[in-house]
């Protein structure tokens, strides 16, 4: 039997990590948070693939694939969390479990923020626990899919 596919999808200026603002984001890079989710989703029975775009439409296409390769996505959609009704709709096309994901919380920062239209689709959503947010969130999917 495979391991259940999962693909963690991250937006946009993530790419940055480790440099943009590190008191709000921490010092780990993307490749940081990356190789500590293949690590981690080894030890659950997942096999984990990472993809990071600063292009909204590109995003809606990684969860296009997701549909036929994946059976859970982890994203952090970043700024696009709190705009993009094009990825809430590709993410209720999307059977398996969604897990929601931002490094800082994102209720305690400007009200703009504080509305996420990815939650409306997101079977679990996990803010402010910084890049552990990312081992929370596929602890809790192998569990959901277990």
């Amino acid at each position: 039997m495979t391991a259940p596919m999962i693909h963690i999808l991250n937006g946009p200026n993530l790419n940055l990590l480790g440099q943009r603002e590190p008191e709000i984001y921490g010092s780990e890079t993307l490749d940081d948070i990356a190789a500590a989710c293949q690590a981690l989703g080894a030890e659950l029975g997942l096999d984990v693939v990472c993809h990071q775009t600063n292009h909204e439409g590109a995003l809606v296409e990684m969860i296009h694939e997701a549909r036929h390769a994946a059976q859970g996505i982890i994203i952090n959609p970043a700024a696009y969390t709190h705009t993009s009704v094009a990825i809430l709709d590709a993410l209720q096309a999307f059977a398996g479990p969604v897990i929601e994901v931002h490094l800082s919380n994102i209720h305690k920062r400007e009200s703009f923020r504080h509305h996420s239209y990815v939650s409306a689709r997101a079977d679990g959503v996990i803010a402010g626990c910084g890049t552990q947010g990312y081992a929370l969130a596929l602890r809790r999917m192998a569990e959901v899919l277990g």
